[in-house]
């Protein structure tokens, strides 16, 4: 994990006590058990001192749970809370969820929806069937931008300006690796161009094959990026071409038809709102 650049070091509204505070939360991954000190100040690039100090703090407000016989702590309740909430104002997560469940269930490949953490996608919503065994993801689980299929339609969904300066990051997190990762990410792009979707086969993970597709709205939020994936003999490069990733891009497009028209209906006359304890008008609210 990298530590605070100087441009946002030195930026006067910036504070830097507290985005290190974040550091030390964002260190606990889901596979991850409990962390002790020195293990936070690895991930973080922050000084154990620091980190002791941090960890003191984050379990006096509640975020962190001490275990004194490891001399460890794990992600407390609190913290958990923030997770839970955030994912429950993601309206397009429960919007999304038939229509990823119909096209896991006719490819057999596990979808899921993301958006960006940093240099990486985070999983906030996930489809997964019996058949995918081999994709041991699930939310909150991250997945590298330059190397997989949403984090690369994610990438292409970007503006010139913000494009430019997430590679700008990339490049600073992975230094010497960077020009094979751009290399694949032009490619990508290319892919994005002709087809409308981006493929990953082995970039990432030798055994797994993925397409991915990104979703843009029009209320100033995301973009977000929808993936379906599955172990790479079952999802060829061909197949990914011409079946799984023309379904997805016909998935994310139906997705936004059905977010435009919820979008259309929360903006109507104050005097026909719906009820604001509606399954629809908190799916509405969600993405705004």
């Amino acid at each position: 994990m990298k530590r605070t650049g100087k441009k946002t070091a030195n930026d006067r509204n910036f504070v830097v006590a507290l985005s290190r505070g974040l550091d030390v939360l964002r260190a606990f991954q889901p596979s991850d058990g409990l962390l002790g000190n020195q293990e936070i100040a690895a991930r973080t690039n922050l000084p154990k001192p620091t980190v002791s100090r941090l960890t003191y703090t984050l379990t006096k407000l509640g975020y962190l749970t001490p275990v004194p016989r490891f001399e460890k702590y794990q992600l407390a309740p609190a913290a958990m809370a923030l997770g839970y909430a955030a994912l429950a104002n993601l309206g397009v997560r429960h919007l999304s969820e038939p229509f990823r469940e119909e096209v896991m269930r006719a490819t057999g490949g596990a979808v899921a929806i993301g958006g960006r953490d940093r240099h990486s996608m985070i999983y906030f919503g996930q489809s997964r069937g019996s058949e995918t065994v081999g994709v041991q993801l699930d939310v909150g689980s991250r997945v590298p931008i330059a190397t997989t299929a949403m984090g690369r339609a994610y990438f292409w969904a970007l503006g010139e300006d913000d494009r430019a300066e997430l590679s700008r990051v990339l490049r600073e997190h992975y230094g010497s690796r960077w020009p094979k990762m751009r290399d694949g990410l032009e490619r990508s792009g290319e892919m994005v161009a002709k087809h409308g979707f981006a493929i990953s086969v082995g970039d990432w993970h030798d055994d797994i094959g993925a397409a991915g597709v990104a979703l843009k709205l029009n209320d100033g939020t995301g973009p977000y990026a929808f993936n379906c994936g599955a172990p790479a003999f079952r999802f060829t490069e061909e197949r990914l071409i011409n079946d799984i990733g023309p379904r997805l891009l016909a998935m994310v497009r139906n997705i936004e038809a059905a977010l435009g028209g919820l979008m259309s209906l929360s903006k109507k006359d104050d005097s026909k709102k719906l009820k604001s304890g509606g399954k629809v008008a908190r799916v509405a609210e969600g993405i705004r």
